[in-house]
């Protein structure tokens, strides 16, 4: 080999060499740049985050819900620091933004549950009872057996009867029901009254055998 060769093949390879370098630099670069403009658009993402919850929660900037805070001060510090990715372990931003998610999620839920309890409140001094059907059948016929009961000319010949022994434990307890709604300060006795009733089912209602006994 000549000399003339020999130095073609160095310049060749410095050649190659810089091309090579020139290549990784501009890989590292494009991906640091990427890098960059990821965290830069995540950070704007959250101020826009952080704008959105204010107006949707109606609330101040400084009184979000604590874990609401906690959880985009722990992103926006996570994304001071800037970590960079790997491939064997999962990227930490996205695991604070699902914990972010939840959290808003949770508090729109709760402001959502409060006005929908609100809504659905009955109006100041009333009271909202929940009554199933057979409830408001037994409560509806004893009303108005009291009803035709409080009249002066009460000729009671069509009389409501039981139809057993399970009908009138209905109707006790939906009258027990009906009482426990009553403010406490008009309340009656909840205790003696369904032990009274119950005493007078279980005394009409006695197996054949104690009642011929009695």
């Amino acid at each position: 080999m000549s000399v003339g060769d020999w130095k073609m093949d160095v310049v060749l390879w410095v050649l190659i060499s810089l091309f090579l370098g020139l290549a990784w630099s501009t890989w590292s670069m494009s991906r640091s740049f990427f890098e960059k403009g990821r965290i830069r658009g995540i950070r704007e993402c959250v101020r826009e985050i952080r704008r959105g919850t204010v107006v949707q929660l109606d609330c101040d900037d400084k009184k979000l819900p604590d874990d609401l805070q906690k959880a985009i001060s722990a992103l926006e510090a996570l994304l001071d620091r800037a970590p960079s990715r790997t491939k064997s372990t999962a990227d930490p931003i996205h695991a604070q933004l699902r914990t972010l998610g939840r959290t808003l999620a949770d508090a729109c839920w709760l402001k959502g549950h409060a006005a929908g309890v609100r809504r659905k409140a009955p109006a100041e001094g009333n009271i909202r009872l929940d009554l199933s059907a057979i409830d408001l059948l037994q409560l509806g016929g004893l009303a108005n057996l009291g009803f035709q009961h409080m009249m002066p000319n009460a000729r009671l010949f069509d009389l409501r009867r039981f139809t057993g022994k399970d009908d009138a434990l209905e109707a006790a307890r939906a009258v027990s029901r009906l009482e426990a709604a009553i403010p406490k300060e008009h309340r009656p006795n909840l205790l003696r009254h369904a032990e009274s009733r119950k005493e007078l089912i279980d005394d009409w209602w006695k197996p054949i055998v104690v009642r011929a006994i009695a």
